[in-house]
């Protein structure tokens, strides 16, 4: 059965098939091969989206879509200009900043990407060439599967069980996303200094910092208490996301006073789109990780690996060599749908932290949506843009080879991970 399915998901999605309805026939596939009921398979798939956790991702991404609409982005790109001051590449670092921020707002790259770059791409033109200008913020979106609230570890802490906490999740990646923008501001002042881009047009100017600070302090407030009040256990996941989507209405209308009425429906409709992906992907995986179940398939490539080495480092290492191989080829969420079940349990029986394996697990895989051939944020700027792929990869790879430094930095020292969540009692 585990065969069969193997072998027709791999046949369909070669065809050119969308994952999720690729992974149902598989499924569906495989059933029929093993002599089960295929009633099996709408019962999986309503008990896997019938999930509470599940609502967080809809509501972040609603959150995101209010704020891109009530006009919060731009006192964002506007409070990180005033934080720059006079440096060679300024505005490819208002874009690090800008991203950095968004992320604790948004919590998903894709999102992100689409809304720094229909912002900052055409005034980045200006200054730099146009496939270092989309390098730069495709790398800023992709902090938002990083750091918290991610939608990511949600779908990873959801498909892993009771195992990891998405809160313990969310703290795990604070430390290694506050590295990533450091380096990523640090890689563009060499870049720009090395091409001899122009220095950002003001000094630094403590007054205007204080305006743009007071402008910007509603919208920096609304991550602390969100991702505060899930850390501190006030409220869960998904409600922290509802408190995030009435705060970005509250903001949008008695705030910037740029939200209007007839933005909610294009926003609804929006995060609804993206979310039906989402839950298509986990509905029809479902089936897939029922049957492997019934196969012993995690029992018995837990018992696989175990004889092949019982040295949890080099477990890992092999787990990020076949994440980085899969990142290139496969969404990130059905990444995390198909694997997921299968590897964090062996991870378990290692003895490794749940912690640790999750965000590594998270971040290789978030690395995988900038590297070629199935880059989603490589399209998404490229859309948005309309520079093409082989300019825009060529200008990422700086980029991405330092986010690999910083994966291998996480996995050297795994404090980096783990200090913070324990310290909060994860």
């Amino acid at each position: 059965m585990t065969l069969t399915i193997l072998l027709s998901f791999l046949v369909l999605a070669l065809l050119g098939m969308p994952l999720a309805f690729a992974l149902g026939l598989s499924s569906l596939a495989g059933l029929w091969v093993g002599d089960m009921n295929l009633a099996i398979m709408p019962q999986r798939m309503m008990h896997a989206i019938d999930n509470f956790p599940l609502m967080a991702i809809p509501l972040f991404m609603l959150a995101g879509e209010l704020m891109v609409a009530a006009g919060i982005l731009q006192r964002l790109v506007d409070f990180s200009n005033s934080l720059i001051g006079r440096v060679h590449g300024g505005l490819a670092h208002v874009a690090i900043v800008a991203g950095m921020i968004l992320a604790a707002v948004s919590g998903a790259a894709a999102a992100s990407a689409s809304a720094l770059g229909s912002t900052l791409v055409p005034s980045m033109r200006k200054q730099y060439d146009s496939g270092y200008s989309c390098a730069v913020i495709a790398s800023a979106a992709n902090l938002g599967a990083i750091i918290p609230p991610s939608n990511a570890m949600i779908v990873y802490a959801l498909m892993a069980g009771s195992t990891v906490s998405v809160g313990g999740l969310f703290m795990a990646g604070v430390v290694p996303g506050l590295i990533l923008t450091l380096g990523f501001m640090a890689l563009a002042s060499l870049i720009a200094w090395r091409r001899r881009y122009p220095l950002s047009e003001h000094s630094l100017d403590l007054k205007q910092i204080a305006g743009q600070t007071v402008r910007a302090l509603p919208i920096l407030l609304m991550p602390v208490i969100v991702v505060g009040g899930i850390v501190a256990g006030a409220f869960t996941a998904t409600e922290g996301a509802g408190i995030a989507v009435v705060y970005a209405l509250v903001m949008g209308f008695f705030v910037t006073r740029e939200l209007k009425l007839s933005d909610l429906p294009t926003a609804m409709f929006h995060a609804a789109i993206t979310a039906a992906m989402v839950g298509a992907l986990i509905a029809f995986a479902s089936t897939l990780t029922f049957a492997f179940t019934i196969d012993l398939v995690p029992m018995r490539l837990s018992s696989w690996i175990q004889q092949l080495t019982d040295d949890p480092t080099i477990f890992i290492l092999l787990v990020m060599g076949l994440l980085l191989v899969v990142g290139m080829f496969i969404e990130s969420n059905a990444a995390y749908i198909m694997l997921v079940p299968l590897l964090a349990p062996v991870a378990a029986a290692y003895g490794i932290d749940p912690l640790l394996f999750g965000f590594l697990f998270v971040f290789n895989l978030v690395i995988g949506m900038m590297t070629p051939p199935v880059g989603v944020l490589l399209f998404v700027m490229c859309g948005v843009s309309g520079v093409s792929l082989q300019t825009l990869i060529r200008s990422a790879w700086p980029f991405i080879l330092f986010q690999y430094f910083v994966l291998a930095l996480c996995l050297i020292f795994p404090d980096i991970v783990t200090a913070l969540p324990k310290a909060l009692g994860y």
